[in-house]
């Protein structure tokens, strides 16, 4: 049975995530440091063989993805289903804004309630049912070949909980720094953990984990 290796990327950096504000769908692009990073993931993948490069079509994630796609001489294919979880109106707040103006919805976030939306937004339950499909269908066109995917850090924590079986309200005990690399791989019996967080190759300055995506 062939395989579909895959490595899966959250964008660069971008002024919201030093800023720890909520992107979701609102497209931000990368800031000087992210854009650094793009590059030092494209050099990083420079030898790795690379079948196709698919990305979320916002901005941050694009554009992270082109500078992997200008070295290895592949166009970027953009997908919707790869986008953010949709944070409606929590999008542009901090954290702090969210505890001061919806404390009640703050303690839902923070508890991973599955069935909770912002207003506007989406639910943990409805971004599982968007990334599980889109990837697994995107990695399906490609037996016995790799791919990069290059999204979000919460489509990043969707991929690693379905690879290791772990359930959406399970604490997260994994990094989600931008523009690391995380392997996976996908056979029809679904996905598989092979490593996470690379970060060897970002060289300018620590990277953020996850606090806003």
């Amino acid at each position: 049975m062939q395989v579909t290796r895959i490595l899966a990327v959250r964008h660069g950096e971008t002024a919201w995530n030093r800023d720890g504000r909520i992107q979701g769908h609102t497209d931000i692009a990368l800031n000087e440091l992210g854009r650094k990073q793009a590059e030092q993931l494209a050099q990083a993948l420079r030898d790795e063989p690379i079948a196709a490069v698919y990305a979320s079509d916002l901005g941050r994630a694009f554009e992270t993805a082109q500078a992997v796609g200008r070295v290895k001489g592949i166009a970027v294919s953009p997908h919707q289903g790869l986008r953010e979880r949709h944070f409606g109106r929590f999008e542009g707040q901090t954290w702090a804004d969210l505890e001061r103006r919806w404390p009640a919805e703050a303690m839902a976030w923070r508890k991973r309630m599955p069935d909770f939306a912002p207003a506007g937004g989406e639910s943990l339950e409805m971004l599982q049912r968007r990334i599980i499909p889109t990837v697994l269908d995107l990695a399906s066109r490609h037996p016995g070949q790799q791919v990069l995917i290059v999204a979000h850090g919460g489509v990043m924590d969707i991929l690693y909980r379905a690879a290791t079986r772990l359930e959406l309200t399970a604490p997260r005990s994994w990094e989600l720094p931008n523009a690391a690399i995380n392997r996976l791989l996908w056979s029809p019996e679904g996905l598989t953990l092979v490593g996470w967080a690379d970060t060897a190759h970002l060289v300018t300055e620590t990277t953020l984990d996850e606090r806003s995506t």
